[in-house]
């Protein structure tokens, strides 16, 4: 049985507004698969990006070298292609170029077959007023618990 990979971009749900979201496969190689088993690898200050021929590419995921990966070792910050149907690479492009959208990566984890795959989100970035208030809504929430605790006990 395989350990559950499950490495999150808890910042990106703070800074961007979600609105689409997607999972895409990552195309890696063999040093870069064995590091993301061992869970060593970071997704916070990533961002995806096309390129002139309509790629989908993650740029600046970190994946930590393979500790026995010797001469045969991965660049920990290149970028990976994501692998996404015509229709969903094109939707996104148009989106993307169109309203000045971002595509953020949320999640990173291992499928049922052992596959890395990437869940993308077509996102929005928020301004500085929308996160105040997320902060706020977040602490009213955490005191309400408490009132409830102390009430019920």
């Amino acid at each position: 049985m395989q350990k559950k990979i499950n490495i999150q971009n808890k910042k990106a749900r703070f800074e961007f507004e979600i609105i689409d979201k997607y999972t895409a496969g990552i195309q890696l190689t063999g040093t870069e698969i064995k590091s993301i088993r061992q869970s060593k690898a970071r997704i916070t200050e990533s961002f995806c990006e096309f390129n002139d021929r309509g790629e989908l590419f993650v740029i600046n995921m970190y994946i930590e070298e393979y500790a026995f990966g010797n001469h045969y070792n991965h660049n920990p910050k290149s970028e990976r292609r994501l692998l996404l149907n015509k229709q969903e690479l094109k939707k996104l492009a148009r989106e993307v170029e169109a309203k000045g959208n971002t595509i953020v990566p949320l999640r990173l984890f291992l499928n049922e077959k052992g596959w890395a795959k990437l869940d993308i989100a077509l996102a929005k970035g928020k301004k500085t007023h929308d996160k105040r208030q997320n902060i706020k809504d977040r602490d009213n929430k955490r005191d309400l618990a408490r009132l409830k605790k102390n009430f019920n006990s």
